[in-house]
């Protein structure tokens, strides 16, 4: 736990201990690599589906919340905005916080808080309309001729400090009212980010881009330097690794400098704000990062927020915050999802597609990235096919929440997906002291024989596609549990030489209450004369098999 790959981690947990020894406040702990949110003194997984931006009102959502139950959920994501708790300086109105509450707690749901403040996808349009038309006292940050912008600058004391003042007062009004812990998490700002350049140019911007680098993230660099993430470590290595000096002296020239310095702008910001809530109420606290599409360079995203090439500086930054989350609407979910953990960074996707992959992806979010939570954005929109398998997606995990929780952190889990959307040669995974070797079918069956895999390759576009995907677990020498859809397994020993790898038997069933229940054994067609196991495509199962060794 005191390991320096989590020093905001260790300090918010340490902050949380001090703050509420005893109490049963949400936390997060470490289990063995992994990081674990506990609620109610138990690891708890989020289920999860973000609302829209503007389907946070309970008057509104009221309607919705039978969909959501429906889909098997246990956690809704939802905004509370800036604008709305306060209409005027210094007066708060909680109403829509307190109806969220109620709300959740008759569907038994818990929430996650997102604070739209200062900046929501990087523009500042969640602030009170008494900031938005006092730009002397709350003043924007600008471009490169000098046009102000609709984002607040993260330059002004006065922004940030208003800011803390009011979501120090929500933290309050939680603490005060939610003594069921319905809030479990919450994020501080939303998608934070400088566009359509990559750095605020407002005087005191300028000012401070011209002076030396702060002391406190050049100890962290120095205190780092072997763990540090590699575009940082660098380009810090490739400006002669500089102890100090001005931006430019220490990260050389470019826009890639000018995000570094932004993104410690930004998270000096958000310390401020994230500490006066912390002294109010120790719940766990995180930002999340809009991504970059492929070859965009700083300021054609909402550059310097918290993403994996900067989490060095956001730690440095803002040692409040416990952790970093991507938003991931691109294809290439796997390689973002492993950027999020790479340096031991607890994963939460708080902001994901709402496409029928998503109902695998949450399966590698929680197999593979021992993740906290996974929740597709715009929740109550969500159509069919993608509401049916995500259903019975969330109903897998739920059965399987035990299991997952207790091999969290262990190497004892992970979980297969589709490597590239088309596919073709068989994916090999070592894992468990095998190897193992998946192939994906994304079609209904074609009506072959029961069990048996598509060998012909069939895809026809008369046929659905649909997901396909699994959570391995290994319960034990050579034996593991499969969950998922669409997936066909092979084993065999790692290396040639050594004893072949048969399947002793395999079964199929369900957890209930976290015991097993048998449904049938499988064998023959089923496991393909004993050849392979097969979740077969457009039907969701859990499957044990024992494996033996032969010569």
């Amino acid at each position: 736990m005191t390991s320096p790959r989590f020093p905001f981690l260790v300090l918010s947990l340490l902050a949380t201990a001090s703050l509420v020894a005893g109490a049963d406040v949400p936390s997060l702990r470490r289990h063995g690599t992994a990081t674990q949110l506990i609620v109610d003194g138990a690891p708890f997984l989020i289920r999860g589906g973000e609302l829209s931006n503007s389907h946070g009102e309970p008057d509104y959502l009221r309607a919705s919340w039978p969909k959501l139950k429906a889909l098997n959920l246990n956690t809704i994501v939802t905004p509370v905005y800036w604008d709305v708790i306060e209409p005027t300086e210094g007066k708060f109105d909680f109403a829509t916080v307190d109806g969220l509450l109620a709300d959740a707690r008759t569907n038994d749901l818990r929430l996650v808080l997102l604070w739209f403040g200062s900046w929501k996808n990087s523009v500042s349009c969640y602030v009170p309309a008494w900031v938005k038309t006092d730009t002397a006292r709350f003043p924007r940050a600008r471009s490169s001729t000098g046009q102000a912008l609709e984002i607040l600058t993260p330059f002004a004391a006065t922004n940030r400090d208003t800011d803390a003042r009011a979501f120090a007062a929500l933290m309050r009004h939680l603490r005060d009212t939610d003594a069921v812990h319905t809030v479990i998490l919450v994020q501080v700002e939303n998608e934070i980010g400088m566009i359509p350049e990559a750095r605020d140019r407002h005087p005191a911007a300028d000012a401070a881009f011209a002076a030396p680098v702060p002391p406190e993230l050049m100890k962290y660099l120095e205190a780092h330097r072997e763990t540090l993430a590699p575009e940082l470590h660098d380009r810090w290595v490739a400006a002669a690794a500089h102890t100090s000096g001005t931006w430019s002296e220490v990260f050389g020239d470019g826009v890639a400098t000018s995000e570094i310095f932004m993104a410690w702008a930004f998270g000096r910001y958000v310390e401020v704000v994230a500490q006066a809530g912390r002294a109010e109420y120790p719940l766990p606290l995180y930002v999340n990062a809009a991504l970059i599409r492929p070859a965009y360079q700083p300021g054609q995203y909402p550059s310097a927020g918290p993403l994996p090439h900067l989490i060095d500086v956001w730690r440095a930054a803002a040692p409040t915050i416990d952790f970093i989350s991507p938003d991931i609407y691109f294809p290439n979910f796997i390689e973002w999802a492993d950027r999020y953990t790479r340096s031991g960074n607890p994963l939460f996707i708080p902001e994901a597609l709402r496409s029928p992959d998503a109902a695998v992806n949450n399966l590698y979010a929680f197999g593979a990235g021992n993740g906290i939570g996974f929740a597709p954005f715009g929740i109550e929109a969500v159509g069919e096919p993608a509401a049916s398998l995500l259903k019975m997606s969330n109903d897998l995990i739920r059965q399987l929440t035990p299991l997952i929780t207790a091999h969290q952190g262990r190497g004892t889990m992970t979980a297969l997906l589709p490597p590239a959307a088309e596919q073709r040669q068989p994916h090999a995974v070592a894992f468990g002291g095998l190897a193992l070797s998946a192939t994906y079918e994304r079609l209904e069956s074609p009506g072959l024989a029961d069990g048996v895999i598509n060998e012909a390759g069939d895809r026809s576009t008369s046929r659905a596609l649909l997901p396909a995907g699994a959570i391995v677990i290994q319960l034990g020498p050579d034996e593991f549990l499969f969950g998922g859809i669409g997936v066909t397994v092979t084993f065999a020993a790692p290396a040639p030489g050594t004893p072949q790898i048969g399947i002793l038997n395999c079964e199929e069933g369900r957890y209930f209450d976290g015991h097993w229940q048998h449904l049938r054994w499988l064998n023959g067609d089923q496991t393909h004369q004993g050849r392979h196991i097969r979740l077969e495509p457009g039907r969701w199962a859990i499957q044990r098999v024992r494996l033996y060794r032969y010569q």
